[in-house]
């Protein structure tokens, strides 16, 4: 079964990530090639101090997108077990936010499903950063989501996230440019309306 070699968690603060329990997680006596990523807070954007991350999430949709991923990349590469992580909270400079460890037979398998699996979680599910910096901070739009949000017109790509998440409640509440103006607007303007946007996929999400 696809699940039992599967390992999805979204960690309150407090929760931190625990890399060598999912390393361990994906071994397998089978699999020469465990490929993985860490994503870690760095410590300066475009010349400014950064602090520290925070993540929100609304986290039953953002299970289910993630396992939606994992389910493509094991269409398109033979796997063997999956790990994926995200960290919620506050994610101080050095520490690490998100990792993803995969195993396979081959090298190649595992090395082109972890990358495409970051990009796509970073595309698609509905977990969004701030960054905080030494005189400030700001709801910041991953790249690979902007670059999704804008071929989403295009009928010849026709591309949407595992389940259309990000980019919809974006559009869904584009003029709510006051909110945002007293900071209530997440990275992709969604974070204070989610639950209520999409409040009628709470159980579908929550079975999965």
């Amino acid at each position: 079964m696809a699940e039992e070699k599967t390992l999805i968690e979204i960690l309150d603060e407090g929760n931190p990530l625990d890399i060598v329990k999912y390393i361990n997680f994906v071994r397998a006596p089978e699999c020469g090639a465990i490929a993985t990523f860490s994503g870690t807070t760095r410590d300066s954007f475009d010349g400014k101090t950064v602090v520290e991350l925070r993540y929100e999430a609304y986290v039953p949709m953002a299970i289910r997108c993630i396992k939606s991923i994992c389910s493509t990349a094991r269409k398109m590469w033979n796997l063997n077990l999956i790990a994926v992580a995200h960290q919620l909270g506050r994610v101080p400079v050095a520490e690490t936010s998100v990792f993803v460890a995969i195993s396979s037979v081959h090298r190649v398998d595992a090395l082109d499903a972890c990358k495409y699996l970051i990009d796509e979680l970073k595309a698609s599910v509905p977990i969004w950063k701030k960054e905080v910096y030494a005189n400030g901070e700001i709801w910041k739009e991953n790249s690979e989501f902007l670059e999704r949000k804008s071929e989403l017109g295009k009928p010849s790509h026709g591309k949407k996230g595992c389940c259309g998440s990000k980019v919809r409640v974006d559009n869904e509440i584009a003029g709510e440019t006051k909110e945002a103006e007293r900071g209530k607007k997440s990275c992709c303007g969604s974070k204070v309306r989610v639950d209520n946007e999409i409040a009628g996929e709470t159980k579908e999400a929550e079975t999965h």
